[in-house]
């Protein structure tokens, strides 16, 4: 199984087992206050899931170069000592680890440490709408010092005991900057004209060489597309990966778009392999260039090895890196050698708890896999005794409690009131691009039957069961939420009914529907009412909708024609702010295909009544408006399901609420899942 997959290959000097490595991911645990011990452990426990190569989050070569607060940066005692643990501690656990040199340039959000307070720095002082400021302008004798801090940090890699580094140069970062028009005004000897343009690459790449030595290997990702009006040409990326190749790069890895980008990337409405056709134009560019051995490693929007090994099947690429891959499963890679890959916990693409997160300072996560980030304080360790608990709620807060109890040793039955599990993410799971979320519940319960659980669908827990509840050592109440039903005129109507109903049968639906609430929920309801069934979600019809075939300017979406929408959706928000609650990195993907399907968007908008021909609405100048609609769903919110924790109560029995039942205030997927693991470990330590 997966044959290309599982080809060993060579980075340099490094013998690798198989085609894939672990991408850089920033992790916000670098600059913790533990001696390493969260990122050692982290890293680890990839390396011990056979994950062969793995490459750091980026280092700061200097503290100007600091993307964030949550940046280590090279030099610093305190992250040095966590990068040395962390590389002994991959080494022992049978990895090699890479450390990625990374300068942030304009992208330096507040609060970096070498920004004093003030933007960052870049070629040029071009404004950027990621961190809404204009960075300063570098000078010929900072860029020079900048240079040699990328050195000085491969070769402080190397006495850490790294086995390699690489050089973020894609994403829209400071080396990056310097190879795009955009951002690059310079008439100097690094700007002017392409070749001059990107000097500072490969200035940085001969710098980082001669620092290391001959043999030890460097890899220098760099940006196959920047997707941004102003970005590198394309015919200039060809150029600078030969130039790098000449500068003795022992391989580049492709990435992908900038934050400023107006194209999805990462997200999981882009479909698996997009954009491998940019690698393969790296790949035939070196080629052409007398360089054709030096491996190209591909990235981007990959989540499982199936995908990997039909682009290395093609042979265009050499290797191929994935990244939030290895945050849902660390054992991705053992698990489908071993042939399991139905057993590997599948990444969303939903972005919530790891990419979002990583721009502030909050640790970076899973929503399917919450000890991710968590391993030392969480381990996978089977307890001594052995207790008999039950769990009460099949959704994703009560999947995750069950298998974590079952996971350390323990008896485990869960008790589900609907005749399915997976609570909220059965609804999801209908909504285009989130497919995924299904594949979540179907391999909890997999795992939980093969961990011995016993799962009983259609059981409502109620006073009756007080005999049974008694017998338990502890319990997880994740009983979930039930759907708000606000105090409107005309909510008895026949053609009335919940967000619940709606995702259970959206074809009842006529073709004129008004959705009251645009939170994710009613986001999700009207992406899926409106979806085109015609619609082709490949790479090449992803890229055609993006303009990005005929090499024409990188734009939005635009509109599908009328007759291409299969309802005239109209979503009516209070608030100001559409899609509120959902991930900054995916928010403005899903407004711009609803858009472009043609559904009417309502912020600042009360809802009066609702009536026999629609809902009437009053906006902010105090316009009032008939809604012509079929049917309203209402999408208002969502309150607690709390009537079982009286039985529990009276059953005299230890429990602990996690999810929906805890409380609806901010409540998301990860808050629900970082809860049940959470709620877990507080049973079993008596907490």
């Amino acid at each position: 199984m997966f044959d290309h997959v599982f080809r060993p290959g060579t980075l340099g000097r490094l013998r690798l087992p198989h085609r894939v490595v672990m991408g850089a991911m920033h992790l916000n645990l670098e600059a913790l206050d533990d001696g390493g011990a969260a990122l050692a452990a982290f890293y680890a426990e990839r390396a011990r899931g056979a994950a062969g190569l793995l490459v750091t989050g980026g280092t700061a070569v200097n503290p100007e170069g600091a993307g964030g607060p949550g940046y280590g940066i090279a030099g610093e005692p305190a992250h040095e000592e966590a990068l040395r643990r962390t590389a002994a501690a991959v080494h022992e656990a049978g990895g090699l680890l890479a450390l990625q040199l990374f300068h942030a340039g304009r992208y330096a959000l507040p609060g970096a440490p070498g920004t004093d307070g003030g933007p960052g720095w870049a070629p040029s002082p071009v404004p950027s709408r990621f961190t809404r400021t204009t960075p300063r302008e570098l000078s010929d004798a900072r860029i020079r010092a900048t240079v040699e801090d990328f050195a000085r940090a491969a070769r402080r890699a190397v006495a850490l005991g790294f086995d390699a580094v690489e050089v973020m140069g894609s994403e829209g970062y400071l080396v990056n900057q310097f190879t795009a028009p955009l951002t690059n005004t310079r008439d100097d000897e690094w700007g002017g004209d392409a070749e001059r343009r990107r000097r500072f690459p490969v200035a940085v790449a001969a710098a980082v060489r001669e620092a290391v030595g001959a043999d030890f290997p460097v890899l220098f990702r760099m940006s196959g597309a920047d997707l941004v009006e102003g970005g590198t040409p394309r015919e200039d990326v060809g150029a600078l990966a030969v130039a790098l190749a000449a500068a003795g790069v022992d391989a580049l890895a492709v990435g992908i778009g900038w934050h400023e980008s107006p194209v999805p990337t990462v997200q999981a409405q882009v479909p698996a392999g997009t954009w491998a056709t940019y690698a393969k134009d790296v790949k035939q560019a070196l080629r052409a260039g007398g360089h054709g051995a030096l491996p190209v490693i591909a990235s981007n929007r990959y989540s499982r090895l199936a995908q990997v090994d039909e682009v290395l099947a093609a042979g265009d690429v050499d290797f191929v890196a994935l990244a939030r891959p290895f945050l849902a499963d660390p054992g991705i890679v053992a698990k489908s050698r071993a042939g399991r890959p139905d057993t590997v916990d599948v990444c969303l693409a939903c972005n919530e708890a790891c990419i979002d997160r990583s721009f502030g300072t909050e640790r970076v996560s899973c929503l399917v896999n919450p000890r991710s980030g968590y391993e030392a304080e969480f381990p996978l360790t089977v307890r001594e005794r052995r207790g008999r608990y039950a769990v009460i709620g099949a959704g994703p807060a009560g999947l995750e409690a069950a298998r974590t109890l079952a996971r350390l040793g323990q008896e485990v039955e869960v008790l589900e009131a609907e005749s399915e599990p997976g609570g909220q993410f059965r609804w999801a799971a209908r909504v285009p691009g989130k497919e995924d979320f299904g594949e979540t519940v179907r391999h909890h319960v997999r795992e939980l039957a093969g961990l011995g659980v016993r799962l009983r669908l259609g059981h409502r827990v109620g006073h009756r069961d007080l005999a049974h509840l008694r017998g338990f050592d502890g319990v997880v109440l994740a009983t979930g939420v039930l759907a708000h039903r606000p105090d409107l005129p005309g909510l008895a109507l026949p053609h009335v009914l919940d967000y619940q109903r709606a995702f259970a049968d959206p074809e009842a639906l006529g073709p004129r529907v008004a959705i009251i609430g645009g939170g994710g929920v009613g986001v999700d309801l009207a992406h899926l009412l409106t979806a085109d069934p015609q619609l082709k979600r490949t790479p090449e019809a992803f890229l055609a909708r993006h303009a990005l075939t005929a090499g024409g300017p990188v734009a939005r979406l635009a509109p599908r024609t009328a007759s291409a929408a299969p309802r005239r959706v109209t979503v009516v928000r209070r608030g100001r702010r559409m899609g509120a609650g959902i991930g900054p990195s995916t928010r403005w993907v899903v407004l711009d295909e609803l858009r472009a399907a043609g559904v009417r968007l309502l912020t600042g908008t009360g809802v009066e009544e609702i009536t026999r021909d629609g809902v009437v609405v009053r906006d902010a100048e105090g316009g009032r408006e008939l809604i012509a609609a079929d049917h309203v769903v209402l999408a208002t919110g969502q309150e607690p399901e709390r009537d079982v924790a009286v039985t529990l109560r009276r059953a005299g029995v230890p429990f602990e609420v996690a999810g929906g039942a805890a409380g609806t205030g901010a409540l998301n997927a990860v808050r629900a899942t970082a809860e049940g693991l959470r709620a877990a470990h507080r049973l079993l330590d008596g907490r």
